[in-house]
């Protein structure tokens, strides 16, 4: 064992949360060290480099592990899982079912959660969020105010400061719109919109009136 669980405690949402101490020396840590918070010895692998340091916390199902470290204020909750040489740190918090792995870092006041993944060279800084399906992969970078959600891909080198994104465009798709009540819904590929009841209405209005059942807005006969 690298660590072990102190009974230094603190209490997070409900969970209680152990300060961890180091067992042996390895990486840059010393036997002896106490590092960051667990809910569990579950949450923290006993092999590797993977360490949380200073008021860290991982807790929930969440994992930190192979050669991966989540240090200064940063939270691991949820089912995250933090692994591979990744690192987590300052104010970021990566939760629900967001894995950060390779060498992607995670800093700031960043957030990463959903289904997100954020991976290879990937950085996610300053207060951006990616989450849902989103994938931000490569060299890429999501920092300042940038969101990236849905089922979008930020990869390659680039690099976005600001802005919503949060789909994809294959082959050159046509990007199409529909107007719905002041607001317009997105939307790609073959569509198909059935009437609405004001059309409806409209429809059986002039039905009526080429008939000469309607006049004045009052319906004379129904009957042929």
């Amino acid at each position: 064992m690298k660590y072990k669980l102190t009974k230094n405690t603190k209490e997070v949402f409900g969970s209680t949360l152990y300060q961890i101490e180091a067992l042996e020396s390895f990486a840059d840590i010393q036997k002896g060290d106490l590092g960051g918070w667990l809910e569990k010895e579950s949450n923290l692998s006993q092999e590797g480099d993977a360490w949380v340091y200073g008021d860290a916390m991982v807790y929930g199902n969440a994992r930190v592990y192979g050669d991966a470290w989540v240090c200064g204020n940063a939270r691991v909750y949820g089912d995250a899982w933090v692994c591979g040489n990744a690192r987590v740190y300052g104010n970021a918090w990566v939760y629900d079912n967001a894995w950060v792995y390779g060498n992607a870092e995670v800093y700031d006041n960043a957030m990463v959660y959903g289904n997100a993944r954020v991976y290879d060279n990937a950085w996610v800084y300053g207060n951006a969020r990616v989450y849902g399906n989103a994938r931000v992969y490569g060299n890429a970078r999501v920092y300042g105010n940038a969101w990236v959600y849905g089922d979008a891909e930020v990869y390659g080198k680039l690099k976005i400061e600001a802005g919503h994104f949060f789909g994809m465009r294959y082959n050159q798709e046509e990007i199409k719109y529909k107007k719905n009540e002041g607001q317009e819904l997105i939307y790609k590929g073959e569509a198909k919109f059935g009437d609405s009841e004001d059309e409806e209405v409209e429809q059986a209005i002039k039905l009526l009136e080429a008939k000469g059942r309607l006049k004045d807005g009052k319906i004379l006969s129904l009957t042929a």
